[in-house]
């Protein structure tokens, strides 16, 4: 009768870990299923502590104090600029709890547990200390402590297939050694799954962040349900494989945004070279040709030419319609705030405001979704590339904040690029474009842009903080 209440409890945290995530389809809905979620690990941590005797709890009980502290105090000062390389790094941190679990059963219960459970941990272990392993290099990429370009070296693949035959080997030859042998054995597994982790991710291009990032949060996962398997938690098998099923649909909704291959980009394969002919300026429109833009008045010896935060100026003060491109550049420079300020003074004045988000917009999935929301923009407001691309052609102003690849004709009009194939928001179909980015050099891509060569595009290079700030200031209303 224990056993079937035990039951029963378990499925109770179960379903409220479940409703939890079933509260993530909206950035407000996102902050109650986090405490949620929160709140069925704090319940299933209160059942391992009062189904099982714990030794060393003097050590046990600091630790999880410590963890909690060092978790909230890092999570309060972040900025949102390093939230991607912080989620990678929690991936890892999921990995290596895994990682740590398995080893530590495997040597003190390897003998007792039944092939089944060895075989799950073992995977557990290499699973776990591969996530492990490519979130820290992943991290590192973000946060540009290592080279962010792909790192392949000579054999590879015949490297990653050593690394894993050499797990296996060492598995194999654990099982039936003695306890030190097997010790160093199994912990011989733990240091190749390291490695072959890192191996795996230090190949993948910044650029492929987004993609890699939900791949190890799949790996994470997948790694908490094997070792779930091997100690016999319900609970752990149940978490772990949904945390697993959801990373892997993102992992796919990110692959099909990039018009690539899960495998391509995960093995590191690059489309064509970075730097492409430039196309003719007559090639970029795909769609219906949309009413020019007022072109600038000729400059003569009694009228200067005019400036391009005048001309923006003047060309939202004209306008009825307008869509906001966010990208990666709008988390640098903090302008998030400042861009939702910009479209509620819009919308006072009786413009359609809306934004666009590319699906691999940012350095994260739904990385900007994230900073939107913390600037309390409307989650109906934003809307998917899929939903409102058809739009561009009929809408009056467009500003680009920060983004770049996204939004690169080169992608529909180039062959054999990085880009190539990849769907665009087509913001150089709208009437007039106000790019609000750093320089005019490329994105992660390295494709140069050939909206900054249209007529209809107003470019206002610079701190995209200080160039929503003046389009802001400079807005009286229509």
């Amino acid at each position: 009768m224990g056993s079937l209440q035990e039951l029963l409890v378990d499925l109770a945290v179960i379903v409220i870990f479940i409703g939890g995530i079933a509260q993530f389809r909206t950035p407000a809905g996102a902050r109650s299923g986090n405490l949620t979620a929160a709140l069925a690990f704090g319940i299933a941590l209160a059942l391992l502590f009062y189904r099982y005797t714990f030794g060393y709890s003097w050590v046990v009980i600091p630790a999880i104090l410590l963890g909690g502290a060092i978790g909230y105090v890092v999570s309060a000062r972040i900025s949102m600029t390093h939230i991607p390389a912080l989620v990678a790094l929690q991936n890892g941190a999921g990995g290596g709890a895994a990682c740590l679990v398995s080893l530590v059963t495997l040597t003190r219960q390897g003998a007792e547990l039944s092939a089944a459970s060895q075989v799950f941990g073992y995977v557990g272990l290499v699973v776990g200390g591969a996530t492990l392993a490519g979130s820290i290099v992943a991290g590192g990429k973000l946060t540009a402590w290592f080279r962010q370009q792909p790192t392949v070296f000579p054999g590879h693949n015949a490297l990653l297939l050593l690394l894993i035959a050499t797990g296996v080997a060492l598995a194999v030859l654990s099982n039936g050694s003695g306890n030190a042998p097997a010790t160093a054995l199994t912990a011989g597994v733990a240091v190749a799954a390291l490695a072959l982790g890192a191996l795996f991710a230090v190949r993948v291009g910044g650029a492929d962040m987004p993609v890699l990032i939900s791949f190890l949060n799949t790996c994470s996962g997948l790694a908490a349900a094997f070792v779930g398997v091997a100690v016999g938690n319900q609970m752990l098998i149940a978490a772990g494989a949904m945390v697993g099923s959801s990373g892997l649909i993102l992992t796919l909704v990110m692959a099909r945004a990039m018009n690539r291959r899960v495998g391509s980009i995960l093995a590191g394969a690059q489309r064509g070279s970075a730097a492409p002919a430039e196309p003719p300026v007559e090639e970029i429109a795909s769609g219906p040709e949309p009413e020019a833009a007022p072109a600038p008045e000729a400059a003569t010896p009694d009228t200067p030419p005019e400036s391009p935060a005048l001309r923006a100026r003047r060309a939202l003060t004209g306008a009825t319609s307008v869509i906001i491109v966010p990208g990666y550049g709008m988390a640098l420079a903090q302008a998030q705030k400042t861009v939702a300020e910009l479209a509620a003074r819009l919308e006072e004045a009786g413009v359609v405001v809306r934004f666009a988000v590319h699906p691999v917009a940012g350095r994260m999935p739904g990385h900007m979704h994230v900073l939107l929301a913390e600037a309390e923009v409307e989650y109906e407001k934003l809307f998917e590339m899929d939903d409102i691309n058809d739009d561009f052609s009929a809408t009056d102003v467009v500003i680009v904040v920060g983004a770049c690849d996204v939004v690169n004709p080169a992608a529909i009009t180039v062959e054999d690029t990085p880009i190539s194939g990849m769907p665009i928001l087509k913001v150089h179909e709208a009437k007039t474009v106000i790019v609000c980015n750093l320089d005019e050099k490329p994105g992660y891509s390295g494709v140069p842009n050939p909206l900054y060569d249209e007529p209809r595009a107003i470019l206002l290079f610079g701190d995209a903080g200080k160039t929503v700030t003046g389009l802001l200031d400079g807005f009286t209303g229509r």
